[in-house]
């Protein structure tokens, strides 16, 4: 990210917005199925403070996965 600043190369850009897509996209699959564990380990019973705190979590994934998607394809080269 610094040599960016310094280079400002289009081609470095994309090549980290594609590493940062794989990223998230594996974050989000990582979130879920440790959602799923934690309803499985807790029988069904949902306590509100780690629902909150995983929710936001995946929220924050798909956010940070769709800017870069948006990176991708928002191009002007």
């Amino acid at each position: 990210m610094v040599v960016n600043i310094f280079l400002a190369s289009g081609f470095f850009d994309y090549m980290i917005s594609v590493a940062m897509v794989l990223v998230f996209s594996g974050l989000i699959a990582w979130d879920n199925q440790r959602i799923r564990l934690a309803y499985e380990q807790s029988q069904g019973r949902v306590a509100t403070g780690w629902v909150v705190s995983m929710a936001l979590s995946i929220y924050l994934d798909f956010i940070n996965l769709f800017l870069s998607i948006l990176r991708i394809f928002g191009r002007n080269d």
